[in-house]
């Protein structure tokens, strides 16, 4: 993942533990995975250490109805602690709490939101009717807390996202929203089910981030480049479809600015072969066909490589040569390292037509440098990448058996 998730995963830590995030800025160095291990392990001690006062307070929920206890639980007890309450009542009586979802103020329920547990924001989300859950959605869209907006996209079923694209409006909020889910697999369910939906919603969204601000477009990119495949492939198509070449033109060079090259690359690798070849003839392509191989300088990610590879395999010989000639002189390490992830991603047919472009004695140095590599070398790279493809299919197991439940 990138810089881009680790920045949300710092921002949400910042929020759980109820500090500015600039005080965690020495921990951004821990990456994205750690950081949200942190704030998950943090999270589950904060909200137990009164675990036992709020079940005492749910033990009265069956003893008074709710038609009389919420009324005053609104107008006198602040946001911070019904929300952090709602933890236990959820757990031990999710049906009082259902209800009680339907009987609250939009606005007070938005207040509470923040403070509930992440484990009762999947409860709610799983169990709960879809309407009240998007009209807390649109309160919390309305004020820009995307922060607290984005877990209910990551736990939703795809009943609420058949709600949530007829319901909420807001493209821009859904999209910053999502960007703070960390799980790539929960955003390719969520985009899966836009995608198979009658609302037709993808275009519209997509051509909100072509027109959007520098920061839509990094958090769409965010969220699209985590998702699986075959969707990323469908949601290019798209793409390709609603925004004209300069359009495209003016996105690449938008994450190349920001430092955002790792995860387009992620993205571009998956597009189908025919948006492939309309982002190849752009000349955006060309211009920046180097800085995409620089890419590839230190990385074992085969994902990056693909995205590098697959576009450019496409262009002009010219354009190929060029990017030939400077892969063949990334560090050393790098170039011995392409043979053993081309066989791994069956990407031997694009990096063998971009070296086939370059001059004759530059096939020569690839030639040589290849011919040093030692079976112990290979061997730890081919353990590496089977690492990447092991924690893809748990990640992918774990997120289909949610929701197959």
């Amino acid at each position: 993942m990138s810089d881009l998730v680790t920045r949300a995963q710092l921002v949400l830590l910042a929020r759980t533990l109820h500090v500015p995030v600039e005080r965690l800025a020495h921990l951004e160095k821990l990456g994205p995975h750690r950081l949200h291990e942190l704030q998950q392990r943090l999270a589950v001690p904060l909200f137990d250490q009164h675990q036992a006062v709020f079940e005492r307070i749910a033990a009265l929920v069956p003893l008074i109805p709710l038609s009389i206890s919420l009324p005053i639980v609104q107008k006198l007890v602040p946001p911070s602690m019904t929300g952090r309450a709602a933890g236990a009542i959820g757990v031990i009586y999710p049906d009082k709490a259902i209800e009680a979802l339907l009987r609250m103020d939009v606005g007070y329920a938005a207040d509470c939101a923040p403070f509930l547990d992440p484990r009762t924001v999947g409860q709610l989300a799983d169990d709960a009717p879809p309407a009240p859950v998007v009209a807390i959605l649109n309160e919390l869209l309305a004020r820009r807390d995307y922060i607290t907006a984005g877990p209910f996209l990551a736990y939703a079923t795809p009943e609420l996202v058949r709600a949530v694209e007829a319901g909420v409006p807001d493209d821009e909020g859904l999209i910053f929203s999502a960007s703070y889910a960390y799980s790539g697999e929960s955003l390719s369910a969520v985009v899966r089910q836009l995608l198979a939906g009658s609302g037709q919603r993808l275009p519209r969204l997509l051509g909100t981030v072509v027109n959007g601000s520098k920061e839509l477009r990094l958090a769409a990119l965010s969220v699209f480049a985590r998702c699986s495949p075959e969707v990323i492939a469908a949601v290019g198509d798209i793409l390709f479809e609603v925004a004209p070449p300069s359009a495209i033109a003016d996105l690449i060079t938008t994450f190349i600015a920001a430092d955002a090259t790792a995860d387009m690359l992620r993205f571009l690798g998956h597009l189908s072969p025919n948006a492939l070849t309309r982002l190849a003839l752009n000349p955006v392509v060309s211009e920046v066909a180097e800085i995409l191989v620089d890419a590839v300088d230190g990385s074992t990610e085969v994902a990056i490589l693909r995205g590098v590879l697959e576009p450019l395999a496409r262009t002009p010989a010219e354009v190929r040569r060029r990017a030939g000639l400077r892969l063949a002189y990334l560090d050393t390490s790098t170039v011995l390292a392409l043979p053993a992830l081309a066989q791994a991603a069956r990407l031997w047919p694009p990096l063998l037509w971009v070296l086939a472009a370059t001059d004759v004695d530059v096939q020569a140095h690839i030639g040589e440098l290849w011919a040093t590599a030692t079976r112990v070398d290979l061997a730890v790279l081919e353990r590496r990448i089977a690492d990447q493809r092991l924690d893809s299919l748990l990640a992918t197991l774990t997120t289909t058996i949610r929701f197959l439940r």
